[in-house]
């Protein structure tokens, strides 16, 4: 034999016997099922928050009855840190499955941690904007030299970038600082900060006395609100792809009921067992139909919402390198889910300047 041919054969002995092995490997069973939820959420057990479709599948425990019949426990972890702590548990590998905001998605997207957005799951969410009820401020642009309190590094963040920018101020402009939702509510109600950047929890101040809402982000424009989705890690989908279209399916299933605004007071009621009482959801949902803020859609709104806000991210220096945007939404599992459950076009899509698009 030449030994041209013995190299070439020894060459493909070895390739097929180190293939052979890997071929043989099949997945190894599902098991479990990791959530990480980017809130804290309230109580112990079980731990409950409201507002967005991922809430609503914890609550009904739509996925623990999915895969029930598999023997696959589902397993949901609230993190009191939010987005950032999300992201330190995904890239210790410890979650399979991720909700969270914006920025620390596109935080963890910039430093290579590998996902997919798979669902919307709160997009369009309020931003309010409260200060001291004795306070001469009126508007966004009487916040200059002020102190203002906002959780920077979630996606209250940069919606409060985005409406500062909008009326002519940067955050130099103002003395802004960094505060969790509770501690900032506390520290204008002891009137150590002028104003708060904040969701619902601030009605609960103005109810008191202790604030003035002066302004909200929906009424604005869905520019400055906030967006969550959910998120699967690559190497989930890759393992266990039936699995991920079964989650999307059941979250999807959900959603479509609570869209109904037959069940508005159902999902209110829902809620109010949650972080907020029932009449704070039903005043941060008035003038918006359920089917625009329970959408599941990767719309081009959405899309849109991500690039701007890794663009605001990369230039107030949060990340080091602007990721690329497009390929992270992967529509394979929403489109089958909506196929399947004849649900195409029942959600309105947005363009990418927050108006309806017509179809």
């Amino acid at each position: 034999m030449k030994p041209w041919k013995t190299l070439w054969l020894a060459a493909l002995s070895l390739s097929l016997s180190a293939v052979a092995p890997a071929q043989a490997q099949a997945p190894e069973p599902l098991k479990v099922i990791r959530i990480g939820v980017a809130t804290g959420g309230v109580g112990s057990n079980p731990v409950r928050h409201g507002g967005t479709s991922t809430a609503l599948a914890y609550t009904d425990g739509v996925l623990e009855e999915e895969f029930k019949k598999d023997g696959v426990k589902v397993e949901w972890t609230f993190f009191k840190g939010a987005g950032p702590a999300v992201n330190e548990a995904l890239v210790n590998q410890q979650l399979d499955f991720a909700w969270q905001g914006d920025l620390p998605s596109i935080v963890h997207r910039a430093g290579d941690v590998k996902t997919k957005i798979i669902l919307g799951s709160g997009v369009r969410t309020g931003l309010y904007l409260a200060v001291q009820p004795d306070s001469g401020i009126q508007r966004i642009e009487d916040l200059k030299g002020k102190r203002v309190a906002v959780f920077k590094g979630t996606n209250l963040h940069l919606a409060a970038a985005r409406a500062l920018a909008s009326k002519g101020l940067k955050e130099r402009d103002l003395k802004l600082i960094n505060l969790d939702l509770p501690t900032s509510q506390a520290a204008l109600a002891s009137k150590d900060v002028d104003a708060v950047f904040g969701y619902v929890g601030l009605f609960d101040l103005r109810d008191k006395g202790l604030a003035k809402v002066i302004w909200s982000a929906a009424e604005d424009s869905y520019q400055y609100t906030r967006q969550t989705v959910l998120l699967v890690t690559d190497a989930f989908a890759q393992r266990h792809p039936q699995a991920v279209q079964r989650v999307v399916n059941a979250v999807v299933k959900t959603t479509h009921q609570y869209s109904d605004e037959n069940r508005r007071a159902e999902l209110f009621a829902q809620w109010g067992k949650t972080e907020y009482p029932e009449k704070v959801w039903r005043e941060d949902f008035v003038g918006q139909p359920l089917r625009v803020r329970l959408s599941p859609l990767l719309d081009p709104f959405l899309v849109g919402i991500y690039k701007d806000s890794a663009e605001q991210a990369l230039q107030l220096k949060l990340i080091r390198k602007k990721p690329e945007i497009d390929s992270w939404f992967d529509r394979r599992y929403l489109n089958t889910a909506l196929k399947e459950l004849q649900l195409e076009g029942y959600w309105p899509s947005y363009a990418a300047d927050g108006k309806l698009q017509t179809r």
